[in-house]
C-alpha cells in the first residue's frame, strides 16, 4: 500500500527528510503528470518500492522495454535532494498526498492523482481549495472575454471565493488580475516548475500571485512546459475546485479539456455566453447545449457552487406603473384602443367583463392617470400610449 501518512510537507533539505518524501520528489522527475500507469504502480506497490525498482530493480508491469529504459534514464538524472534545496531557495515547499496541506479533492483523480504538488506562497492550499472556483478560457480572448473574466473574478473574490486559473495569457491572466485587484485570493496552477514562471510575459503577475496567493505545479524546479503538460495540468484545476467557469473557448480550446474533466469529476461545469457569431464563444455554446450551466455574473456562479442559501438576486426588468395595477384593471386598460376613444360596452367586450365592472375600473384608471373621458367615450392618456418591447403601442 502507498504509505501516504509518512509524507512530509517541508523543504528543509538533506537528512531532515524522510525516505518517503525523497522518493516522491524523485518520482516527479521520472513519471510524467497524469500518468495513470505510474499512479497504479504507486497505489499497488507503494512509493518506496516503485522508486527502488525504477532506480535499478525488476521492471514494473504494464510498460514496454523501450519505455522502461526511458524511465530508467530519467531516474539516473534525478537528484531529489538538489530539487528540494532549489525549492527551499525559491520559497517553494513540496506537499504530498496525506499531508496536512493536501487538498483531499485531488484524490478524486484516482491513479491520475499528482504524486505531490510544489507550492509557492504562504497560504494553506487545502483551506483555499475548499472554497475555490476555476475561471478559464481562451488565450487570444476578445475584449469582451477579458472584461467578463476580470468582472467574474473580482466578484468572486469580493464574496470570499478563491479564483483558480492557469496563469496563461488571455482569460487566465484577466481572472488572476481581477481577483488580485479586489484584494482577494487566487491560485495559478502551472504546467512547469513553479520557480520558472511561464509565460515569461507573466513573470511579474506570477510573482504577485505568489506574494498574495499561491502558485502550484506538479513538476519539479526548472522543468519546462510542453503541450501535453498543459493539457494534463487542466485536470488539477478541475479537481481542485468546486466548479469550472469557461469564459471564452473555441471548439479546440484547452479550457474545454478543463470543463470536461470537471464534468467527469462531478464538479459544476459553467459557461459564460458570448455572441452567436464569435468563434471564440463556439466551444462555450457547445458546452451550454449539454450539461453546463449558463451564468452572467459572480452571484450566479456562487449560487451554483456555494452553500445552501447563497442565492443570486432575482432578475427582472424595471417596474412600470401598469405593473402595480390589479389584474382586472390591467385587462380593462389593455382593452382601451390606443388611437381613438371607445364606449364602455366596447371596452367591456375586449376585457371580457361586464359594462358596470368596466366603468368602475375606468374611473379607477382615470384617477391614476391612465385614461381620460372624451364625451361618452374613453381614451388612453398620452403617458399610457408608450411603445412596449416589441415596438407596438399598448392598444
Amino acid at each position: 500500500m502507498d504509505a501516504d501518512t509518512d509524507a512530509g510537507t517541508g523543504c528543509e533539505g538533506g537528512g531532515e527528510f524522510g525516505g518517503e518524501l525523497l522518493d516522491r520528489v524523485f518520482l516527479t522527475r521520472v513519471i510524467e503528470p497524469g500518468d495513470e500507469v505510474g499512479g497504479r504502480w504507486v497505489r499497488e506497490f507503494g512509493v518506496r518500492e516503485v522508486a527502488r525498482r525504477v532506480r535499478g530493480g525488476r521492471a514494473l508491469p504494464g510498460v514496454s522495454d523501450r519505455r522502461w529504459s526511458g524511465l530508467r534514464a530519467r531516474a539516473g538524472r534525478a537528484e531529489p535532494e538538489r530539487d528540494l534545496a532549489l525549492a527551499r531557495a525559491a520559497g517553494v515547499r513540496f506537499v504530498s498526498p496525506g499531508a496536512g496541506e493536501w487538498p483531499g479533492q485531488l484524490d478524486d483523480l484516482g491513479d491520475a492523482r499528482p504524486l505531490g504538488l510544489w507550492v509557492r506562497g504562504r497560504a494553506s492550499l487545502r483551506m483555499w481549495a475548499l472554497r475555490s472556483v476555476a475561471v478559464v478560457g481562451a488565450r487570444a480572448c476578445t475584449e469582451y472575454g477579458a472584461h467578463m473574466a476580470v468582472t467574474l473574478a473580482c466578484g468572486l473574490a469580493e464574496r470570499g471565493w478563491v479564483v483558480v486559473s492557469g496563469g496563461a495569457y488571455g482569460v487566465d491572466g484577466a481572472a488572476h488580475r481581477g481577483a488580485l485587484g479586489a484584494g482577494g485570493a487566487t491560485v495559478a496552477v502551472l504546467a512547469c516548475g513553479v520557480d520558472k514562471p511561464y509565460p515569461r510575459g507573466h513573470t511579474q503577475l506570477i510573482a504577485r500571485i505568489a506574494e498574495q496567493g499561491l502558485v502550484v505545479g506538479e513538476l519539479p524546479p526548472g522543468e519546462h512546459p510542453t503541450p501535453s503538460r498543459f493539457i494534463l495540468r487542466n485536470r488539477v484545476i478541475a479537481a481542485l475546485t468546486r466548479g469550472t467557469v469557461v469564459v471564452e473557448a473555441a471548439y479546440r480550446s484547452g479550457s474545454l479539456v478543463t470543463a470536461r474533466a470537471a464534468q467527469r469529476l462531478g464538479r459544476h461545469t459553467i459557461g459564460v455566453p458570448g455572441p452567436a457569431t464569435s468563434a471564440l464563444s463556439a466551444g462555450v455554446h457547445e458546452l451550454l447545449r449539454g450539461d453546463a450551466e449558463l451564468v452572467t455574473d459572480a452571484a450566479e456562479v456562487v449560487e451554483l457552487v456555494g452553500d445552501m442559501g447563497e442565492l443570486a438576486p432575482v432578475r427582472r426588468g424595471p417596474v412600470l406603473p401598469r405593473d402595480l395595477l390589479t389584474p382586472a384593471a390591467r385587462r380593462v386598460l389593455a382593452a382601451v384602443p390606443g388611437r381613438r376613444a371607445a364606449q364602455a360596452d366596447e371596452i367591456a367586450r375586449g376585457a371580457q367583463t361586464t359594462p358596470d365592472d368596466t366603468i368602475a375600473r375606468l374611473y379607477e384608471l382615470r384617477a391614476l392617470g391612465f385614461v381620460e373621458r372624451h364625451g361618452d367615450g374613453w381614451k388612453l392618456t398620452r403617458q399610457s400610449v408608450t411603445p412596449v418591447r416589441d415596438g407596438r403601442s399598448p392598444g
